[in-house]
């Protein structure tokens, strides 16, 4: 089995911690700072303690990489403050900053393909399409879910409800959101599901038979 090899480990914690400690200095909020860097910190621990009971293709925890670091960048700025999504709105005449969209893009892509190494590699179901139906609708939950918690923490707190959620004013905020997390993981189990299971076979966690 070709497991993850040291260097790279180290680079990702190293990235992992650089990004994380720049986010934390001096964040437009840090009660809205720790409310979205929490889920980075949170897969990051869980990474931490399954390194050796259950790896990860490679693939896998670049994309885990990535959505860290835009729940980093997200909280340092908040989402509706991201400076280049404020210079894309800008330049194209939009009428919102969009970073949030891009993160609940990535909230449906990332978690896509996670589901998507635990359930072939545990063989949990024996016709594709079911499994990525069973994908899409767990993606879509896992947003819907999401989406609670922040109606949770406007109720509960006024100051940090607006940065939070990032609405800006959009009415359909929460449906968007929940719309682009669908697409995220349709889109990821489309276009990457040939090549993680060229690297499930790669790394030996699945056989060209399975």
């Amino acid at each position: 089995m070709n497991a993850i090899s040291p260097a790279r480990q180290y680079a990702w914690i190293a990235i992992f911690l650089i990004v994380l400690l720049w986010s934390g200095i001096g964040p437009k909020d840090y009660a809205t700072w720790f409310l979205e860097v929490f889920p980075a910190l949170l897969g990051a621990a869980i990474l931490w303690y399954t390194r050796s009971l259950f790896r990860l293709t490679r693939m896998v925890y670049v994309l885990i990489l990535i959505h860290c670091l835009i729940l980093m960048i997200g909280g340092h700025y908040t989402y509706a403050e991201v400076p280049l999504f404020d210079w894309l709105r800008e330049t194209f005449d939009l009428e919102r900053n969009n970073f949030d969209k891009l993160g609940h893009f990535v909230q449906g892509f990332v978690p896509a393909m996670i589901a998507r190494e635990i359930v072939v590699r545990h063989r949990v179901f024996n016709y594709a399409g079911w499994r990525d139906f069973f994908i899409v609708s767990f993606c879509l939950g896992f947003s819907a879910l999401y989406e609670l918690i922040e109606w949770i923490v406007a109720l509960t707190s006024e100051d940090a409800a607006e940065a939070f959620l990032g609405t800006q004013g959009y009415v359909w905020d929460t449906q968007s959101d929940m719309a682009y997390a669908l697409f995220g993981a349709v889109i990821a189990l489309a276009f990457l599901g040939r090549i993680h299971d060229r690297q499930l076979e790669a790394d030996g966690f699945i056989d060209s038979s399975s």
